[in-house]
């Protein structure tokens, strides 16, 4: 699975719980942008631990 972002070709490694709108999936390095909203939460994906440290 790749990073739900634009234009991004990274493998998904995080779900970005999002409480205005659809959970997504994005690599780690969208993770650590996109999770430092007020009320996003992000949760790391079991299976994709190798791909955290991209």
């Amino acid at each position: 699975m790749e990073c739900s972002e634009a234009d991004c070709d990274r493998p998904a490694a995080v779900e970005l719980h999002i409480p205005w709108a659809a959970n997504r999936y994005v690599c780690a390095a969208h993770a650590r942008v996109l999770g430092r909203q007020d009320g996003v939460v992000a949760d790391p994906v079991p299976d994709r631990a190798d791909d955290l440290l991209e």
